[in-house]
């Protein structure tokens, strides 16, 4: 059947039985995400999705999408749950990058890389962070000056998640040092294993290995590796950001299968405490029981926001809104599992259930929420003033050009 006559319901229909003959169940086991397998794998999967006619589904037909509504990835996302699915995919490629270059690639750059993004040919990371940044992104001292009709960028990212596996990364630089710091930058779509580029992986507390930093020392940019305006990258950045946002609040229309990074599952803090036998104590069910009101919340919050965005209600902005309310949930969750865990969540020890082999290394992770995506104080300071008006918070620096900017040692 055609997908221009297709209902809601009868795509949703169509989908159940192709996941059911295509794709293998979920095995609760999935392999490490910071693995070149997992990477592959979900390379393999996404192009199964691709040849399926299931990838991209609000992605516009002319860059390889399906060009249709939310409503249809929904009924895609409810089915696709019980199977293996390309999740790694998600963050950040296809809700942040490929959405931000969408909005502002040129229609050439859209073509070449949103169907290869699509089909899993090509991986997108960020390179946005700096080490000496901290969360002032438009401080950054990455630089990229012309060189004829090329660019030359050098400097350093951190922080980006993925990047040993990706094939481009949008790259936020410094191009003009004369102007106050939000008006002298330009975004850049850069090969990852270009000359001149270093990809070092960061180990964690849990021991994973997804973060990154990045060197660029010399690395020459053709000037249509450009996204969006020269000096304009201020915008192109607040682009990506609130594309960032809506993946992390659960808004985004362009993520595929279970929503990412919301603050876990209610019903395995139900199995958990089931496992560690302690179903029946009253205390442990009043805690179960908030954690899953807590996400009941959650999902009608971000169906009522993602609403209001779209029909104009509220500005793009009131995504932090699920942002911030989806890192609360997390903590909640978190503190909730290694209540019930209790010493086993630390120590995993012989004999423990099986259920708490991951409690301690979530926890370990918990600060990530009030960071990934910006900070939690940043999606409060958005909120107040892009979407309850407030005043602006004071910044010194603000119409002073960069370069009499003071500043710590580059």
């Amino acid at each position: 059947m055609s997908t221009d006559t297709e209902s809601v319901e009868e795509f949703r229909a169509r989908a159940r039985d192709w996941l059911r003959e295509n794709l293998p169940p979920a095995s609760g086991t999935e392999m490490k995400s910071d693995s070149e397998e997992a990477w592959d794998r979900a390379r393999q999967l996404q192009r199964v999705l691709h040849d399926g006619g299931f990838a991209g589904i609000c992605f516009p037909a002319e860059y390889g999408g399906r060009g249709l509504s939310p409503a249809y990835q929904r009924a895609f996302d409810e089915e696709s749950l019980p199977y293996e699915m390309p999740l790694l995919l998600n963050v950040p490629t296809l809700a942040i990058c490929a959405a931000s270059l969408l909005d502002l690639g040129t229609e050439e750059q859209k073509r070449a890389h949103l169907p290869a993004v699509l089909r899993g040919d090509e991986l997108l990371v960020q390179f946005l962070s700096e080490p000496q940044g901290g969360s002032d992104l438009a401080g950054l001292t990455t630089r990229a000056e012309r060189d004829g009709e090329n660019w030359i960028l050098n400097g350093s990212k951190i922080w980006s998640s993925g990047a040993y596996a990706a094939d481009y990364g949008l790259c936020l630089a410094r191009t003009n040092w004369e102007v106050p710091k939000h008006r002298g930058l330009t975004m850049f779509l850069v090969p990852v294993h270009a000359d001149g580029v270093t990809v070092q992986r960061i180990k964690q507390v849990t021991g994973s290995t997804e973060f990154c930093q990045e060197f660029f020392d010399d690395v020459v940019l053709p000037a249509d590796a450009v996204l969006g305006e020269v000096d304009a990258g201020w915008a192109a950045a607040s682009r990506l950001l609130f594309h960032e946002r809506g993946a992390l609040g659960g808004t985004s229309p362009y993520t595929s299968g279970a929503r990412p990074h919301l603050g876990g599952d209610p019903d395995a803090l139900l199995r958990l405490a089931r496992a560690t036998g302690q179903l029946g104590d009253t205390r442990v069910r009043e805690d179960v029981g908030a954690a899953h009101a807590m996400t009941v919340v959650r999902d009608q919050l971000i169906d009522h926001i993602t609403q209001a965005i779209t029909s104009g209600a509220l500005p793009p902005a009131a995504g932090s809104i699920t942002r911030l309310f989806s890192a609360e949930n997390a903590w909640l969750q978190t503190d909730t599992a290694l209540r019930i865990a209790g010493p086993d969540g630390a120590t995993h020890a012989p004999g423990a259930a099986a259920d708490t082999e991951t409690v301690g290394l979530d926890y370990l992770f918990r600060a990530a929420w009030s960071l990934a995506g910006g900070s939690t104080e940043m999606a409060r300071t958005v909120i107040s003033e892009r979407v309850l008006g407030m005043p602006r918070e004071y910044a010194a620096d603000r119409d002073v050009p960069f370069n009499q900017v003071k500043r710590g040692r580059n």
